[in-house]
């Protein structure tokens, strides 16, 4: 599959304005972050994680000292679980979102406030709505796919897994 270039501008607020779709999953546009890479090229450095309760992560990406939580865009938006084929690393966070597919990709010209008709956890998932081929598209805000809670949990989670694999190896190298 071949992704197109991104167009990279920057707006006034110091934020690229790239827009992938997620395709057979979402059919709508949302503005996430800076990087994209193939699911398959990234398998070997993830690492599998499970939180009760929170089933949109399953994986952890290490890259040198910072951890990023593989969220599943589909699971997250409460959509049909599609297998997710690339990464899309979301600029500023811990988060890469797994999604499907990118349609398009484009530069975002104006930012318009979320019509009060955007309730509940849509008002975390949303920065506001920008208009784009004469159809109104929701902008994604970066940090609105894991919360403060849920970071915490993933943290804790991993350090025990930490702890957990630390003391294995100190047990393996004590019995020989």
């Amino acid at each position: 599959m071949r992704l197109a270039t991104p167009v990279r501008r920057v707006g006034k607020d110091g934020t690229d304005h790239s827009l992938p779709r997620q395709r057979p999953v979402v059919r709508r546009l949302f503005r996430f972050g800076q990087e994209v890479r193939s699911a398959d090229s990234m398998s070997g450095g993830a690492t599998e994680i499970n939180v009760p309760g929170l089933r949109k992560v399953r994986h952890v990406l290490r890259r040198g000292d910072r951890s990023l939580f593989i969220v599943n865009g589909a699971m997250h938006f409460g959509l049909h679980v599609a297998e997710g084929a690339l990464l899309f690393v979301l600029r500023k966070t811990r988060t890469a979102l797994l999604i499907d597919g990118i349609d398009k990709m484009t530069a975002m010209t104006r930012l318009q406030a979320l019509p009060l008709s955007f309730c509940h956890e849509e008002r975390q998932w949303y920065r506001g709505l920008t208009a784009l081929d004469q159809a109104v598209v929701p902008v994604v805000h970066p940090e609105g796919f894991l919360s403060p809670e849920e970071l915490a949990l993933l943290d804790a989670a991993l350090l025990q897994a930490d702890k957990t694999a630390s003391e294995d190896l100190e047990g393996t190298n004590s019995a020989q």
